[in-house]
């Protein structure tokens, strides 16, 4: 997987950053997806600025309903129709997301010309689909909040040809069904398992992506393990009384909570406007103070899952 992050500020854009969206490409092998987290005002201007089009994204995952995160998904949602685009979009987010994208649609006249289904979740399992899963854990921030947590599905070992030559299994049609964990009887009547030819399951990919929040109950939950954990920084730690009492998290905080986690790898966004280049240095210098395994990400910056 990759992460592409169209906009890293926290409320407002600057010059350099605009509002939140973070755009996941699965480099899926058959089936190459988009997936938008977030969609702040001007993220369809960010997309412009990249090698992907909205008309690949077939999901897009909502946190929470406060503008900087979603004023960006009329102009989208409008620009991709507008474009001929006929592939099917599903929007996830709290309860008022459909409220909000058919009031925007009607009241300006809009509509969308291919397939758009609008998924009001709760805590619990979004989707599954065989290949990912998607979980939502409730989040602390003053109106209804969302971490989603990305888990590709463990891929099947690979299969010992060599060791099934050796036992006597001639190369064929057979293998794949092998290869699928199934057992087979032979022509000699043999029957032999395919478990028994198959190296351990590989690991699928797991991410974590925090909306805005203060520490939570539901944070160490989201993050276990993960390989890539991205979370809010609004403010340093010197302001983590005034963070948390707007339902956001310090750099002290966020860089705590991946090294309790046991993540493997800390890139924190959603950065104050408070804060120009020097300013984001010293944002960066707190986390790895105590979690060395950590970026800040910029617009447009590329993390690989």
């Amino acid at each position: 997987m990759e992460l592409i992050f169209l906009g890293t500020s926290a409320g407002v854009p600057t010059r350099s950053r605009n509002v939140t969206a973070i755009l996941l490409d699965l480099k899926h092998p058959t089936r190459g997806r988009l997936w938008l987290f977030d969609c702040g005002e001007g993220t369809q201007h960010q997309l412009l600025h990249t090698a992907y089009h909205p008309g690949k994204l077939d999901k897009i995952f909502i946190t929470h309903l406060h503008g900087d995160h979603l004023f960006g998904l009329p102009g989208l949602l409008c620009s991709r129709s507008m474009a001929g685009n006929a592939n099917p979009l599903t929007i996830y987010g709290p309860a008022g997301v459909r409220e909000f994208v058919e009031t925007t649609l009607r009241l300006s006249g809009s509509w969308t010309d291919y397939p758009l289904e609008v998924v009001e979740i709760g805590e619990g399992l979004v989707f599954d689909d065989g290949d990912y899963q998607v979980r939502a854990f409730p989040l602390n921030h003053p109106v209804e909040c969302y971490g989603y947590r990305v888990e590709e599905h463990d891929k099947p070992g690979a299969l010992n040809a060599a060791a099934l030559v050796a036992d006597g299994v001639k190369p064929g049609p057979l293998f794949q069904r092998l290869k699928q964990g199934e057992s087979v009887t032979l022509e000699d009547g043999r029957t032999i398992d395919g478990q028994d030819y198959l190296a351990a399951p590989e690991p699928g990919k797991k991410l974590a992506i925090f909306g805005d929040t203060a520490p939570c109950p539901a944070a160490l939950q989201l993050a276990h393990g993960v390989d890539v954990m991205v979370h809010e920084a609004t403010l340093e730690t010197a302001m983590e009384e005034k963070a948390n009492g707007r339902g956001h998290s310090s750099t002290r905080q966020a860089a705590q909570l991946a090294r309790d986690a046991g993540v493997g790898k800390l890139i924190v966004t959603h950065v104050s406007s408070r804060y120009d280049a020097r300013g984001c240095a010293s944002l960066l210098a707190e986390c790895l103070a105590v979690f060395p395994a950590c970026e800040l990400a910029e617009d447009f910056a590329k993390v690989s899952v």
